[in-house]
Order: C-alpha cells, then sequence, then structure tokens
C-alpha cells in the first residue's frame, strides 16, 4: 500500500531535489571545464603542437583522457566510503577534491615558462578531477534516489542529471565570457579566471551539502549490523557481475556520444572553420534543451519503464551520427544548432533515465560501489578515449566518416545490450536471491523485470 504523501514529505523531497541538482552543477562545472578548455586553449598553453594544427589539441584532450582513467578509481574509493560511512560523507569529499584541483589549475604556469613541467602538473591535477568526478555520479543521484518514492523515482531521479548538463553550461559560459572579458589577453592569462572561479563555487557547495542530511535507505541498512558487507566492491564483483556489465554496456552511447558532441565538436568545428562563438553557444543551447528533456524522459520512464525509453536514445544516436557532422559541415550557425540539439535529446533519453535504472539493478549495501563501478568503467573506456580517438582519426583521414562510424558503433553496444542482455535481476531480484541464500527454505519472492 502506497503511503499518503504529506506536505513535511513534499517540502523534503524538494530540498533534496535542489541539494542534489546545485551540487552537481557546481561539481561538474569544475569537470566539464577542463573538458571545453581542452578544445579551446589549453593544447596551445600547455603542449607544444611541433607544427600540426591538431597535434596540440590532441594532447590536450589525451590529458581528458587521463582523468577519464581515473574515473573508476575514484568511484571505488568514494563508492566504499558512501556504502559504509554514508553518501554525504562521499560526497563532501568529491567535493572537496575536485575543488582543489581546479583552482590549481587556474596557477599553473604555461609550457613557455616551465617546460614539461607544466603539462606535467596539469595532467595530475586531472587526474585529481577524474577521481573525484568517479566518486561523485553515484552519490549525486543517490540522495534522490534513496529518498524518494519509487512510482516517481525516474522524474525525481532524473534532475541529478541536470545538475551534470547545467555545469556544463556554466563552464562553457564561463570561457565564453572570459573571452569576451580578456580578448587577445585570452591564450595569457584570461583562461584561467573560470577556472580561479571555482573556489566561490567550492564554498557554496560545501555549504549546501554540509546541510544534506542521509538517506533514508542508508540509515534504514545501516553497514554497522550483522551481516553487512565490510567491502562492498568484493560483494558487487561476488554477487552483482552481470549488473555491472550490463551498466557498463548502458554507457557506450550516451558517455561516447557525449564526449564527441561536447568536446571533440568544438575541435571539429575548428577545423572546418566554424568559430568558437558559433560552437560554445551551439553547445549551451543543445545543453540546456539536454537538461530539460532529461526531466521529461524521466518522467516518461516511471509510465512505460526504463528500457524502452533507454533503447529510443540509443536507436535515435545511432541514427544522428552522420547528419550531426554533415550540418555541421554546412557552417551555417542553424544547421549546427540543429545538429546539436537533436544529438542532445537523444542523448537525454538516456541519461535521464540512467540514475533511477542504475540504482535499481543493485541493493542498498552495494548501491553506490556497484553503480560506480559499473558507470566509470565505460566512462573511462568511451567517455575519456571517444574525444581522442575522434580527433586522431580526423588527423589521419580529414573527414568526419570514420568518426561518425565511431558514434554508431558505441550506439550499437548499448542496443545490443537492450535487446538481449536486459534482464538482469533488479534490486527486488538481487534482495531475494539474498534470502534465499540466508534460508533455503524461504519462499522465492522475487519481481521480474519488466
Amino acid at each position: 500500500m502506497t503511503r499518503k504523501c504529506t506536505t513535511e514529505d513534499a517540502s523534503r523531497t524538494r530540498r533534496v531535489v535542489i541539494a542534489s541538482v546545485a551540487g552537481n552543477m557546481m561539481e561538474w562545472y569544475d569537470f566539464f571545464l577542463y573538458t571545453t578548455a581542452a578544445a579551446l586553449v589549453l593544447g596551445t598553453v600547455f603542449f607544444p603542437s611541433g607544427g600540426h594544427p591538431l597535434l596540440g589539441t590532441f594532447a590536450a584532450l589525451a590529458g581528458h583522457a587521463v582523468g577519464f582513467a581515473a574515473r573508476p578509481v575514484g568511484g571505488l574509493i568514494f563508492g566504499h566510503i558512501g556504502d559504509r560511512r554514508g553518501r554525504k560523507a562521499a560526497l563532501m569529499g568529491t567535493l572537496s577534491l575536485m575543488g582543489v584541483a581546479t583552482f590549481c589549475m587556474g596557477l599553473l604556469p604555461s609550457y613557455s615558462t616551465a617546460g614539461l613541467l607544466s603539462p606535467l602538473l596539469l595532467v595530475l591535477l586531472r587526474v585529481l578531477q577524474g577521481a573525484a568526478a568517479g566518486g561523485e555520479w553515484g552519490g549525486g543521484v543517490l540522495i534522490i534516489t534513496e529518498n524518494v518514492p519509487a512510482e516517481r523515482r525516474g522524474f525525481l531521479a532524473s534532475f541529478s542529471s541536470c545538475g551534470m548538463g547545467l555545469g556544463f553550461v556554466l563552464s562553457a559560459l564561463a570561457l565564453w565570457l572570459a573571452e569576451r572579458v580578456s580578448g587577445d589577453g585570452f591564450l595569457v592569462w584570461g583562461w584561467r579566471l573560470p577556472f580561479l572561479a571555482s573556489a566561490v563555487i567550492f564554498v557554496v557547495g560545501i555549504y549546501i551539502r554540509r546541510n544534506l542530511g542521509e538517506t533514508d535507505s542508508f540509515e534504514a541498512e545501516s553497514p554497522e549490523v550483522e551481516g553487512a558487507p565490510r567491502s562492498p566492491l568484493r560483494e558487487v564483483l561476488r554477487r552483482h557481475p552481470r549488473q555491472v556489465l550490463f551498466a557498463m554496456a548502458l554507457r557506450f552511447a550516451d558517455s561516447g556520444a557525449s564526449y564527441i558532441f561536447m568536446s571533440f565538436s568544438l575541435v571539429y568545428g575548428a577545423y572546418a572553420g566554424i568559430s568558437s562563438t558559433v560552437l560554445l553557444w551551439a553547445g549551451i543551447v543543445g545543453m540546456l534543451v539536454d537538461s530539460a528533456m532529461m526531466v521529461v524522459f524521466g518522467r516518461l520512464s516511471d509510465k512505460v519503464g526504463r528500457r524502452p525509453v533507454y533503447l529510443g536514445g540509443a536507436i535515435g544516436m545511432l541514427l544522428w551520427a552522420a547528419p550531426f557532422f554533415l550540418l555541421m559541415d554546412t557552417g551555417r550557425p542553424a544547421a549546427v544548432w540543429a545538429a546539436f540539439i537533436v544529438g542532445h535529446i537523444a542523448i537525454a533519453a538516456m541519461i535521464g533515465v540512467q540514475p533511477s535504472y542504475f540504482s535499481e539493478l543493485f541493493s542498498t549495501s552495494t548501491r553506490y560501489s556497484g553503480m560506480a563501478l559499473g558507470h566509470e568503467l565505460s566512462s573511462a573506456i568511451a567517455g575519456g578515449l571517444s574525444p581522442v580517438v575522434a580527433t586522431a582519426l580526423l588527423a589521419a583521414t580529414g573527414h568526419f566518416m570514420p568518426v561518425a562510424l565511431l558514434t554508431m558503433g558505441m550506439a550499437l553496444v548499448t542496443l545490443v545490450a537492450l535487446v538481449f542482455f536486459a534482464h538482469v535481476p533488479n534490486t527486488e531480484d538481487a534482495a531475494a536471491a539474498d534470502a534465499r541464500e540466508a534460508d533455503p527454505a524461504r519462499e522465492d519472492v522475487s519481481t521480474p523485470v519488466a
């Protein structure tokens, strides 16, 4: 029987959602700031080009990939903290690490001043950013999914993904404003301003998260009770390997395409002669549409199921990969905007559903670790490598088609998983299996995945 929602419940739910969106927006502003800056300026400042116009950018995007390689490590570390000590403790740690790393990036000397020490320090700070981002996503999701009614989980949890989208918008706007304010000095000092501004964001984020309570599910299932796993990661790998692999496969389409559209598209646009202003604003508008549509698709998933909505997004990505670049090749601002907007709608169908879909794959005691493992391993492979591989393909061929085929291939990985391997046990099935193992005489009460 569904408990009637009181005014106090509604107020608490609203506070939790606002805290998740605000915290995620501030955290992902820092992470996406490097991604955007790498395509626009960091290659020139920190990496010598050797005469080829794409080599410096390629090196900066390689630093982007290194940050992604650190995300699974951060996910495991903060996932363990989140499952053992609480979601709030993990989120305070991710925000602190991200804030310090981003602010320090703004203080780094350029390659012309410090030589090889400069890019080495930049990559080290990117690794710290990656570790923080790896622990952030799961915690930002769980403070909503573990506090809201199951029948509204898809809709309300989708707001946590909006925070990610708005973080990208904020970072792109910051770089655009820095270009306007500093003019010719952008390459010398103007690019530093958005990184240094992260200090303000850090203070606001810490204030929001310090006043955030623990989730209902975590408090109801304390890790200190008898029988709770002391190593959530080991428990996930022992009991839920299929869920981890399924989550990884689901991430390929949206993670790979997201960074093709958000990062490599800036490289390709510059290569095609499109102004950085048009590209930045196309990315901003596309991500604003993305953020709004995430909520629409999240709500739809409560009505028709997670899988059909996710499947639609993956199919959309498969079909839009080549038209995206064809529209960019026209050079017309309206066509470029259309390419970004339609592409981001397809991504929104997947990312908007992801928080609720993933959280329902794991039980409370291992949920943070399980979600982080599946989400971040795939992020490191698809999200981290896609803009680097795409830039290498463009440099080698001078054409967008190999990049479009790469994007389509990642979409196919997700489609195959959804069509042939979607029927993995959900949270209720996992809980029933655990109960049967503890008491073989217990009646099977598992619930099939719809």
